[in-house]
């Protein structure tokens, strides 16, 4: 894979709350860096529920709305982790308008100015769910992939099919079937490293 096809945005989501989309961001990410040694920026765009911050034990001034709202330079908002190699960039602020501002022009020009900003590193974008949210659906016509997550009992295969359906105009890199039961920081990496090879080959 060249420089210039390297496909360094990735979304991730799933069809409803609960199924382990954030926690599958922040494996993907920690294990993208600690792993491979990759440099990671993981991003956290569900406004309406973040919890990347919790799970990284971190709690930034700024995020991505307040470089949205409020021009906050990027280079203010993204923190460095206790993982090397992987910066974060949380939700920031609460806003009242997530799906305009998150499918804005101004979102999108964010978006570009992170991916040729950082272009030598994966950035993995966490979402809110893409059956119940309209900006779900705006970002991943922005991003070069998603990764979609599964959890047995929480959609059904007509949800998951909505799902596809609703996003068939993105790239689809995989789908994770995530079983919570298992999942953290320090678990098992095996779904993701199948994700991360069978990219590699792209």
């Amino acid at each position: 894979m060249t420089k210039k096809d390297f496909r360094n945005t990735v979304l991730v989501t799933s069809a409803l709350s609960g199924e382990g989309k954030s926690i599958t961001s922040a494996n993907l990410a920690v294990m993208l860096a600690r792993e491979y040694g990759q440099t990671v920026l993981l991003v956290d765009a569900d406004l309406r529920k973040p919890s990347l911050g919790n799970y990284l034990g971190l709690k930034p001034v700024y995020g991505l709305a307040d470089s949205l709202y409020d021009g906050i330079d990027l280079g203010r908002a993204i923190v460095k982790t206790g993982f090397p190699k992987l910066s974060f960039l949380s939700a920031g602020k609460k806003v009242e308008d997530p799906a305009e501002l998150l499918s804005s022009h101004r979102m999108k020009d964010l978006l570009t100015e992170i991916k040729h900003r950082y272009a030598d590193r994966y950035i993995i974008i966490d979402t809110p769910p893409a059956l119940l949210y309209a900006e779900t659906l705006a970002l991943s016509a922005l991003v070069d992939g998603v990764l979609i997550v599964v959890k047995e009992g929480v959609a059904t295969l007509k949800g998951i099919g909505d799902m596809l359906e609703t996003l068939k105009g993105a790239l689809l890199l995989g789908i994770v079937y995530n079983d919570m039961s298992t999942a953290s920081l320090d678990g098992s990496y095996s779904h993701y490293s199948k994700y991360y090879k069978k990219n590699q080959k792209q």
